[in-house]
């Protein structure tokens, strides 16, 4: 894989640039990296120069963009002209100068004409990233770019045999979906997060997909009767689980909640490369979200990342790229917020997949140094305190040890912008560079209405649009019932698949499923004095008997239960014995044979069925 063109050398006393380019192997970013500067340093213009050199060379790029600045990586325009430069250039710079917008436009382009001259980058090298990599903006909860369904698909994913897969990506929708909420996410305390997660993980183990209609009628009624070794009603009583599930309709029945999921689901291959093999460069940004909102989304994306690196066979070379722009306050040195754990996790095994992870701050002090002495290649630029200098003397000494403290503290004091201390994986003496005049226009974060514009004027794509107008609307899917609905005794036919809810159907109002022709949404009359009850979805026997959790379609069966009392006055013996049975399916004439044993209870049998249903 090709080398890396970051920069060039430059002596750290006259600040002068000689003429070694500073390269870096590809491969090496597979152990990982960290940049850190104040603002102002340039150390957002060098993280663009990695992030196209990586594109340059074929790697598929993930990035995450907290501050908006990654969508400048669009603005690449390879005849470099004014008329290109005019609809991006900030009216603001332009008064500031005492220019004409046309005016600093065609001066900007004479800037970057200029500065790419100076590093030997022409036109034709800006054309060839650009037309062999396609730039997508993603803007979840917002429609300004390419929307993201973050919480509104809930499919199993393909590796469901895999505990560990399925915990991670469990554990990342539901730490989402209850920071949205307001809900502590703790995966060991919060009982929130426990029920959720209980519910999924149920489900995706069980090969079943989920929609949110069910997830929130199942809060209420469970597919289980404990949570560890207790009762359920006993760990999470059934009150403050309706209480729990008003407040999660509450978030899903506002309007402004359908943002978050309209888009197609994440999918990271979808992602990171187009059906012909050309990289792709996701850009996620979130700057147009609060806190708590942009935590969930990175946490849902990094869980989605690490399931997909998982699904990876192991490799040395470079195979995608993950970029966090600023990751102070997603990997802070003592809280744990839901982003902290997936970035961990990436830190230590991503190696092995080819998964290279670039992590910049500006904040060195609010970071988990501990954790970013995996990182193997530092680049180090202006820092603004003398305590963010000795933090990140510190964590530079724990990744690689034999280091020059007072040396690195001295060169570091003296960097000017757009200079940085390189200290590359193996090596001990670090070197100072330059970088390069990035291809891309950095002219800062884009408003909501230029990210729209992007794809109207051809420099990003939209991943999910169809190549060709659409056909005509097809029917509608009809939608699952709100609850997983009881098997009853009418028992739910194995044959009969759950219907499919979309994901754009308001969660709390689904449709009643379609009945065939020898079905009925009336349950059929029965013989006077018949008892009548549903089965709960939750009876640990209902699989026995070869009912399907959450089915709609409903079948008759029998219950039985018989006590028997065994009465011999000469042995003086008296013995009551219980036994209960289910006959599914009901045949006109039954054999008593085909009962099948099981142990029930009374909670068991339901009055009503949760939610429409056919019988």
């Amino acid at each position: 894989m090709a080398d890396l063109t970051l920069g060039g050398r430059v002596d750290p006393t006259t600040h002068q640039r000689s003429q070694e380019a500073t390269l870096l192997r590809a491969a090496d970013l597979t152990t990982h990296g960290v940049i850190v500067g104040m603002t102002g340093s340039g150390k957002t213009g060098l993280g663009v120069v990695l992030i196209e050199e990586c594109l340059a060379a074929g790697v598929p790029t993930l990035l995450i963009d907290p501050k908006g600045d990654l969508t400048n990586l669009c603005l690449t325009f390879p005849a470099l002209a004014p008329s290109d430069f005019e609809p991006w250039v900030n009216e603001g710079d332009a008064t500031a100068a005492g220019l004409a917008v046309p005016d600093f436009a065609a001066a900007q382009a004479a800037t970057w004409r200029e500065g790419l001259a100076g590093w030997g980058v022409d036109a034709e090298r800006i054309g060839a990233l650009r037309a062999g990599t396609e730039f997508t903006v993603y803007t979840p909860g917002s429609s300004a770019g390419v929307p993201l369904n973050i919480v509104g698909s809930l499919a199993a994913p393909r590796d469901v045999e895999d505990p560990e897969v399925v915990a991670d990506e469990v554990d990342g929708y539901v730490s989402s979906l209850l920071g949205m909420l307001g809900v502590s996410a703790d995966p060991l305390s919060s009982r929130e997060h426990i029920l959720l997660a209980t519910i999924i993980t149920t489900a995706w183990t069980a090969g079943r997909d989920l929609d949110l209609a069910t997830l929130l009628a199942q809060v209420q009624q469970p597919p289980f009767r404990k949570l560890g070794v207790l009762d359920l009603d006993t760990f999470f009583p059934p009150s403050d689980r309706m209480a729990f599930a008003l407040k999660l309709n509450g978030l899903l029945a506002a309007p402004s909640f359908a943002s978050w999921m309209a888009g197609a689901p994440i999918d990271i291959d979808a992602m990171l490369r187009t059906p012909d093999g050309r990289p792709r460069c996701a850009i996620i940004t979130t700057a147009h979200l609060d806190d708590v909102q942009r935590q969930s989304v990175t946490a849902l994306v990094l869980a989605k990342l690490v399931t997909w690196m998982r699904r990876q066979s192991g490799t040395s070379d470079l195979r995608a790229l993950l970029y966090m722009d600023e990751v102070a306050g997603y990997l802070p040195p003592t809280a744990m917020p839901p982003t902290k754990k997936p970035i961990l996790l990436l830190l230590k095994q991503a190696r092995a997949f080819g998964l290279g992870v670039v992590l910049s701050t500006q904040n060195p002090v609010d970071v988990d140094y501990k954790a970013l002495s995996n990182a193997g290649t530092w680049l180090i630029g202006r820092l603004q305190t003398e305590r963010d200098k000795a933090r990140l003397v510190d964590g530079l000494t724990s990744a690689a040890g034999a280091v020059d403290v007072a040396a690195v503290g001295d060169t570091i004091s003296g960097l000017a912008k757009r200079e940085f201390l390189l200290k590359r994986a193996g090596k001990d003496v670090p070197e100072v560079m330059t970088t390069r005049w990035a291809m891309s226009y950095l002219r800062g974060p884009l408003t909501r209405e230029q990210i729209g514009t992007l794809s109207t004027l051809g420099l990003a794509t939209d991943p999910t649009a169809p190549p060709t107008p659409m056909p005509a609307p097809a029917p509608d899917v009809p939608a699952a019932p709100t609850a997983p609905a009881a098997p009853v005794a009418p028992v739910a036919a194995p044959e009969s698949a759950p219907p499919v809810v979309p994901v754009s159907a308001p969660p709390s109002i689904p449709a009643p499923p379609v009945a065939g022709d020898d079905e009925t949404p009336v349950m059929p009359a029965v013989a006077a004095g018949t008892l009548v009850a549903h089965l709960d979805p939750a009876a640990p026997w209902a699989g026995t008997v070869g009912a399907v959790p959450g089915g709609a379609h409903l079948r008759a069966a029998a219950v039985a239960r018989v006590q028997l009392r065994y009465d011999d006055t000469k042995a003086d013996l008296v013995h009551d014995e219980e036994y209960e049975a289910v006959l599914f399916p009901l045949p006109q004439l039954p054999d008593p044979s085909a009962f099948v044993a099981v142990d029930y209870d009374d909670r068991d049998l339901l009055a009503a069925p949760n939610g429409p249903v056919i019988y």
